[in-house]
């Protein structure tokens, strides 16, 4: 075999169909497009559009309420993380936080951290770091002899407003 003897393998690349090239392509003068209406012009594009009736994502109810300020966590429950402490992949000495969760392979996601729920038993003495926790899972992790650990709270965009007001009527007087 020889670099000039190298071919694709029949069929392998089709050529595009040329629409508009004489009646005996069988896609010539209107090139598979009917006859007039707005579909047979250049640059349309009617996504959802039914002839006039009410499109199929208006005649649907809407549903639920998506918060644009909820918090996205990994939800975590006490019971797997004492399935993980015995499997040994969790070292129970060491502090349990994000980081430790993922490379367990139990915290997916939780762009906002993780959250500490209480499903399941736990007997492993544990100290937790974590972003949030349930009462029944802080309750689990200290019965056991552990501890969790919270980050400080942030003030709110409410009390950050009120506190410079404040700060303002001050500097004003």
């Amino acid at each position: 075999m020889k670099l000039n003897d190298i071919r694709d393998n029949p069929g392998a690349r089709k050529s595009r169909i040329r629409v508009g090239r004489g009646i005996g392509s069988g896609k010539g003068k209107t090139s598979g497009r009917g006859q007039k209406g707005q579909k047979s012009r250049s640059g349309v594009a009617i996504k959802g559009f039914e002839g006039g009736q009410m499109p199929l994502h208006m005649r649907l109810p809407k549903r639920g309420f998506n918060n644009p300020f909820g918090k996205d966590f990994a939800e975590v429950n006490v019971g797997m993380i004492q399935k993980l402490v015995d499997a040994g992949k969790l070292d129970p000495k060491a502090v349990i936080d994000h980081a430790a969760l993922k490379a367990a392979g139990v915290a997916r996601g939780g762009k906002d951290g993780v959250r500490l729920l209480g499903k399941g038993e736990i007997t492993a003495k544990l100290t937790f770091k974590v972003d949030g926790v349930s009462a029944g899972a802080r309750a689990a992790v200290e019965k056991a002899g552990g501890s969790v650990e919270l980050p400080a709270a942030q003030p709110t965009e409410h009390e950050k407003k009120t506190a410079r007001r404040e700060a303002n009527k001050a500097a004003a007087k």
